[in-house]
């Protein structure tokens, strides 16, 4: 059988009528994952901003705590589109830092002095460009994009080098007494930790050393009621397996930290420190290969 060959035309959405600049931004927002950033969620569409100016798209990664500020230029890039998109991702950057940020320019045409230019922030600003071509077949249009600049992306450095070291009583003013004694009693269970490390207490976590060096396979966030533990593995279906077969509750997985996160109390003590001392065993083993 003898397939039929179709030749698209290429329509110039700057210049058209009906699929403009709103049609284009209505269709990444309606499927989010139409330009190639993964399974991405639609979380603002023109946002007016402190200062003047309106964000055409916010999209959000909840794996990743992510948000990626997308501006939309049909035609050419020029100089204003990306001024008006690194002020935009700064802008947010500072209203929401609980969020990564990665600024997002979408365009029908990105010229090559304009990849020069971004290049020069690229590392420093995250920026993504993106090329968009609308095609019509027939009565149907259809959307490609392609990432034509990716985001630099950096190791994350041990977070013991960029935090503020304090001392115990920073965190029992912080928390409580009872949470930092909660925290030497999950130490105590752990035989193949107790014996060889010591905390260290960061100014954002407490961490553990051994030898003046950290080894963070597991940290701890003393809150008034309550300790979050960070157990540092990948993210595997066996893990998933065990940690459901206890009630313990599960702040979910980061990402971005490759990290399981637990809010526990003093009860999970009795009931949970198995699967504590097994995540966290599997860490060290992981942390020292």
């Amino acid at each position: 059988m003898q397939n039929n060959f179709i030749k698209p035309e290429v329509i110039s959405l700057k210049n058209s009528q009906v699929y403009n600049e709103k049609w284009l931004q209505s269709k990444i927002e309606e499927d989010p994952s139409l330009i190639g950033l993964g399974d991405l969620e639609f979380r603002n569409t023109e946002k007016i901003l402190v200062g003047g100016g309106r964000l055409d798209t916010i999209l959000y990664d909840p794996e990743d705590l992510k948000r990626y500020e997308v501006e939309i230029q049909l035609g050419k890039t020029d100089e204003t589109h990306i001024i008006r998109t690194i002020e935009y991702w700064d802008i947010e950057k500072k209203r929401n830092p609980q969020y990564e940020h990665c600024a997002v320019i979408i365009a029908e045409d990105i010229t090559s002095r304009f990849l020069n230019v971004i290049s020069l922030f690229n590392g420093f600003i995250p920026i993504i460009a993106i090329q968009v071509k609308a095609l019509k077949f027939n009565d149907n249009i259809s959307l490609f994009f392609t990432k034509v600049l990716d985001e630099t992306k950096f190791e994350l450095l041990e977070e013991d080098t960029v935090t503020e070291p304090v001392n115990r009583q920073y965190w029992e003013d912080k928390a409580n007494k009872n949470m930092l004694k909660l925290v030497d009693e999950v130490i105590d269970h752990l035989d193949g930790v107790k014996n060889e490390y010591k905390l260290k207490y960061n100014k954002h976590y407490i961490g553990l050393e051994k030898n003046g060096s950290a080894n963070n396979f597991v940290n701890f966030k003393p809150r008034k009621n309550s300790v979050i533990v960070h157990i540092k593995l990948d993210k595997l279906e066996e893990y998933d397996d065990l940690i459901e077969e206890y009630d313990i509750e599960v702040m979910g997985y980061e990402k971005r930290f490759r990290q399981y996160r637990f809010k526990i109390q003093k009860s999970d003590i009795s009931t949970n420190i198995e699967l504590i001392k097994q995540l966290v065993s599997a860490a060290k083993e992981n942390y020292r290969s």
